[in-house]
């Protein structure tokens, strides 16, 4: 290895938001992540309900009501 064109590599903490502290070597001396292998869905096997309902089922708890009115005035 040439001298002087490497990057310090230093002892490193990466520090997820669930709290847990990995210890390594980087050329960063802390680093903060959101999601580890200890708070990640795929690795937990627990899996998270993110999707929304679709844009009709939002009308129809929208306009629910109102479009029930219509109809029993008739």
């Amino acid at each position: 290895m040439k001298k002087g064109i490497h990057p310090e590599y230093f002892d490193t903490t990466i520090t997820c938001a669930c709290g847990n502290v990995i210890k390594t070597r980087s050329t960063k001396k802390d680093i903060r992540i959101e999601v580890c292998s200890a708070c990640h869905p795929f690795y937990t096997g627990e899996q998270r309900f993110t999707a929304k309902a679709g844009k009709a089922e939002l009308f129809r708890r929208k306009y629910g009501d109102y479009l029930n009115k219509d109809k029993k005035k008739k």
